[in-house]
């Protein structure tokens, strides 16, 4: 297959699934359609209510890729600072919870991962809307990847393979035909490999990669129903309904009845004898309040929200046990989708040594250290940890790597005292000679 032909696939692949990634975006951010509201309910709430969600969607991706936190990188079974340097200058620090969002949301994320003008590790995050990996059935490697944007003028594309980088552009935005691409430049790869990572939020073998959405969009679009139906309820049944009998109506050009008394006003008037009035209570919402949580417990059950995220609480709060046991769902998730694209940064973090080293990138076995999950009582985890530094089994780093600092900081920390021990024998040193 030429470059072109394998392009066009890879272009085409992008652009099939467009509508199911437009869709999922459209729920984690709270705008999914109301296909569901019926006419009259339309016609009920007007103009007043054009975005109604209470959005879990958003909450089951932020619950889990805000406890995705790297930490640090251990090469050969040794922290090894050079790439943590690499991961701090490309903001890895701060675009890798990007990354983790899209591929919670999307089901799969990319990184690509080049020599930037300096000859330093250039790695950037990319989104399965622009991108998308061809993988060896046998081998389930990676083989060509492709990314395509559009710009002022047209469309661009570039097609990573093992052995070489193109290039191409077409002047028609959105091109997908291979024919509408000519090439403009071939870079050799050295690396041997594509240098494309791709994250795949998924537990099986063969899933190209599933959003963490999709159970959940059922029970949203039940949730945003109830809640539309109670607005609806509440705007013709919430108030208490007046009636009044007796009275003559008087018609409009159309000889239709109008109403002799708006809504808006207080006070009733009638002059006939027979005029009565009277009041219709109020209805009752408490049954959708009761669904509504029926739903909502459905959503924490297949997204492992504990009910202290969904606004369901109890009178008494929670103390740090009680915490770590209702979070225990969530955090064996979380803990889950570290070992899942804990082996994506390791080669993100192979392809990074070996343009920075010029070695194999296949050669460093490369470890990623990630932050506990779990929600950590302070001073019970310091406690803990001082009790086995004490006693010996913990060595200092160690120590402060059980208390969740990084290496950065654990460098800044044992930087500072040898310079207190430092500034203490000198001291005593003066003490000496005077």
């Amino acid at each position: 297959m030429s470059k072109t032909d394998t392009l066009q696939s890879l272009i085409q692949t992008i652009d099939g699934r467009q509508v199911h990634l437009d869709q999922l975006d459209r729920f984690y951010a709270g705008n999914p359609p109301l296909s569901f509201l019926s006419p009259e309910a339309r016609e009920a709430l007007g103009n007043r209510f054009g975005r109604m969600a209470s959005n879990f969607c958003r909450l089951t991706v932020t619950s889990i890729s805000e406890r995705l936190r790297i930490t640090g990188f251990t090469r050969d079974g040794q922290p090894d600072p050079a790439l943590w340097q690499d991961w701090t200058r490309n903001d890895l620090d701060q675009l890798a919870g990007t990354l983790h969002r899209e591929a919670l949301t999307l089901g799969t994320a990319y990184c690509i991962v080049w020599a930037d003008a300096f000859g330093q590790p250039s790695i950037s995050v990319e989104s399965a809307h622009q991108m998308t990996a061809l993988r060896d059935p046998g081998t389930r490697s990676i083989v060509a990847a492709a990314k395509r944007w559009n710009t002022a003028t047209g469309s661009e594309a570039v097609l990573y393979g093992p052995d070489t980088i193109t290039r191409f552009k077409s002047d028609s935005q959105n091109a997908t035909a291979g024919s509408q691409y000519r090439i403009t430049e071939t870079i050799d790869n050295p690396l041997g490999v594509v240098p494309v990572v791709e994250f795949r939020n998924s537990d099986r073998l063969l899933d190209e990669g599933v959003s963490e959405l999709r159970d959940v969009i059922p029970l949203q679009d039940a949730l945003n129903k109830l809640l539309s139906d109670m607005l609806v309820g509440s705007e013709y049944f919430a108030r208490p309904r007046r009636w009044a009998t007796g009275i003559e109506l008087e018609e409009d050009e159309d000889g239709d009845a109008e109403n002799p008394f708006p809504e808006s006003t207080r006070m009733l008037i009638a002059e006939g004898d027979t005029a009565k009035f009277g009041q219709l209570p109020a209805s009752d919402l408490g049954s959708y309040d009761t669904a509504i949580r029926s739903i909502t417990s459905q959503i924490m059950a297949v997204s492992s929200l504990p009910a202290h995220y969904t606004g369901v609480v109890a009178n008494q709060p929670p103390n740090a046990d009680g915490l770590r046991a209702a979070e225990a769902s969530l955090t064996a998730r979380v803990e889950q989708r570290q070992h899942t694209f804990g082996r994506s940064w390791e080669k993100v973090a192979g392809l990074a040594h070996a343009i920075r080293t010029n070695t194999d990138p296949l050669a460093a076995e490369i470890t990623v250290t990630w932050a506990d999950p779990a929600t950590r009582s302070v001073a019970q985890e310091a406690d803990a940890v001082v009790k086995l530094f004490q006693a010996g089994l913990l060595p200092a780093t160690a120590a402060l790597e059980r208390l969740g600092y990084s290496e950065d900081q654990i460098q800044r920390i044992r930087d500072a005292r040898r310079a207190e021990a430092l500034d203490g024998a000198g001291t005593d040193l003066e003490a000496l000679l005077s």
